[in-house]
């Protein structure tokens, strides 16, 4: 299994992922990185910069895969089934 590592950047600062995660694919780890995010911004929420961060999937090669701003961590994906009222 490939290994992704999960960099936080806010601003011009790097916050390395230094372990990583292995996982199947780059859409597995689109999801590990959009829960992450959620997670951070429900433990952390009151630092606003946290919603101009960045969370940068790399792979072992150090090449990013994945570039996902925390704001779109908050919508909600289109093929989520929804309660329509």
């Amino acid at each position: 299994m490939p290994r992704y590592f999960f960099n936080t950047r806010i601003g011009s600062d790097l916050i390395q992922d230094t372990e990583g995660e292995d996982l199947r694919d780059p859409d597995q780890a689109w999801e590990t990185a959009r829960a992450l995010i959620r997670q951070l911004l429900q433990e952390e929420g009151e630092q606003a910069s946290l919603l101009t961060a960045v969370l940068e999937v790399t792979d072992e090669a150090g090449e990013i895969v994945l570039e996902f701003p925390f704001s779109e961590a908050l919508i909600v994906p289109p093929d989520v089934n929804q309660t329509r009222h």
